[in-house]
């Protein structure tokens, strides 16, 4: 008996031990949140305007209102829900505009009869109003909730409030798409937006859209990292990175960061892109992405440029797989500027190795190995052959000489391809994914901050992978950002981009 209430007593203690624990890291995750908001909250209402040019402050401020929604959303899904004292005053929505053209949606009950057998009779209505957005035009979704009851029971009977992504928010799914979209893929900064809005009779304000952005960006991050798990399933990768500035608004100046890229091949059964943001370029990042830090990370093939960032991921069990184009670029810019023969003969060299390339695309991996080797290897060797002759007859340091040295000194990773039927020959794929940012840099200037940075990934991962499968990205979005609410988190997969299937229509 005495050991029996001893083990009960020491079970306790570890459940004790257990909940301690957990409390203290939820108080530990609110309070770096908490701090992370008083930062922001500083920055935006206690920041000098001269330390900014008038475009730069207003992406800033864009920024910290989409940092500062999605900081309260991930607090409110850490510290448990409480109510709201009843003598605070709750703001009051503007109300909108009555001009803007109205569609009215009505939610009643599937049976006029009451549980007790008795007819229900309608007592009166809610009605709640979303503001929506078709290129160019808003219009109101008024949602009509028909309120019922029976005489004899009393029972009241009313269609519950259908779930949203921004709860009790007035934006409907379109409209929320149509601002990620806007911001994310086609360039658009949000007070660009707001101009657009206003034109169509009614100018959210930035700071409004902003904090769309945000609780969109908390609530879809989960997807991206389900994509991101499927992705790493996959046995061959590209991956490449480009710069962004990035803005520290402590002394109004940016350094450079980096937005990563990996995406799956097209010889793959699955089209993926996911992005990740960076403080830095040091190989680090993509060792993380890659989970090599860890005991069971990725190792497979990935194929990359020569930077050195990814060298230590090939001492970890990943293969390197080389880019033909970049080897091939190094000869076109002899040839291009300065006539080169050697430039010229390489160039033939290289455009054999892709007729083959363009012959066997659309092969099975199997026979495309087999044509690889059968034609691609004696093209390679001789390549191989000749480079190395005429290596012996150029001075060292020329540029003659740096073009095939690149090639030389990395000629097994440019040649694996040959004995891979599922490898491709260069990274153009994952180049042209990541080739549009050069267009959002013009227009973006800046990130605003690495969270603002993890969100544009995130959502450029989500509408990059849904333009490689075939689909309309703002139809994508929108339909996804309508069932999230009630999507349960052990289907999430089902609403990723390669498996996405619109919503049936009643």
């Amino acid at each position: 008996m005495v050991q029996s209430l001893m083990g009960q007593v020491q079970t306790s203690k570890l459940e004790i031990q257990r909940r301690d624990h957990e409390i203290a890291f939820k108080q530990a995750a609110i309070d770096k949140l908490t701090h992370e908001m008083a930062v922001l909250k500083r920055l935006k209402f206690a920041a000098k305007s001269e330390a900014f040019t008038a475009e730069q402050k207003s992406l800033l401020d864009e920024t910290i209102d989409a940092d500062l929604a999605a900081l309260e959303r991930e607090l409110e899904q850490i510290a448990p829900a409480k109510t709201a004292p009843h003598d605070k005053q709750q703001p009051k929505r503007q109300v909108l505009p009555a001009n803007l053209p109205r569609r009215e949606i009505h939610h009643e009950p599937l049976s006029a009869t009451c549980a007790c057998g008795c007819r229900l009779e309608r007592i009166g209505e809610d009605v709640s109003e979303k503001l929506d957005y078709q290129p160019g035009v808003f219009t109101v979704e008024r949602h009509v909730r028909g309120k019922w009851v029976c005489a004899r029971c009393e029972t009241l009977i009313q269609a519950p409030v259908a779930p949203h992504i921004i709860d009790k928010g007035i934006p409907t799914a379109g409209l929320l798409a149509q601002v990620l979209v806007a911001k994310y893929l086609d360039h658009l900064p949000l007070y660009r937006q707001e101009a657009i809005f206003g034109r169509a009779g009614l100018a959210i304000p930035r700071s409004t859209l902003g904090a769309w952005v945000g609780q969109c960006g908390v609530q879809l991050q989960p997807l991206v990292d389900a994509l991101k798990r499927e992705m790493l399933q996959a046995r061959v990768l590209h991956a490449d990175e480009t710069s962004v500035a990035m803005l520290k608004p402590g002394n109004g100046k940016t350094h450079r960061a980096y937005l990563w890229s990996y995406c799956t091949t097209a010889y793959s059964a699955l089209r993926a892109v996911v992005f990740d943001f960076a403080e830095g370029r040091g190989g680090q990042h993509a060792r993380a992405f890659l989970g090599l830090t860890g005991e069971h990370g990725w190792c497979g093939t990935l194929v990359c440029d020569d930077f050195s960032g990814y060298k230590a991921c090939f001492e970890l069990g990943v293969t390197e797989a080389g880019c033909l184009a970049h080897a091939r670029r190094k000869f076109h810019e002899l040839w291009a500027n300065h006539g080169s023969p050697v430039g010229e003969q390489a160039l033939k060299f290289f455009g054999e190795l892709y007729d083959i390339e363009r012959d066997v695309a659309a092969l099975a991996a199997e026979e495309r190995k087999r044509i690889r080797q059968e034609r691609s290897r004696k093209v390679a060797d001789a390549l191989h052959q000749w480079l190395t002759a005429q290596r012996q007859k150029v001075p060292e340091g020329s540029a003659t000489a740096r073009a095939i040295d690149y090639s030389l000194k990395r000629w097994q990773a440019l040649t694996r391809y040959i004995d891979d039927g599922d490898l491709p020959a260069d990274n153009n794929r994952v180049e042209n994914q990541i080739r549009p940012i050069a267009l959002g840099r013009s227009n973006w200037l800046f990130a605003g901050s690495l969270r603002a940075g993890q969100r544009a990934a995130a959502v450029m991962s989500l509408v990059n992978s849904a333009r490689l499968n075939g689909h309309e990205p703002h139809a994508y979005l929108k339909d996804i950002l309508e069932r999230l609410p009630t999507q349960p988190a052990s289907r999430i997969d089902e609403l990723l981009p390669h498996r996405w299937q619109p919503a049936a229509t009643s």
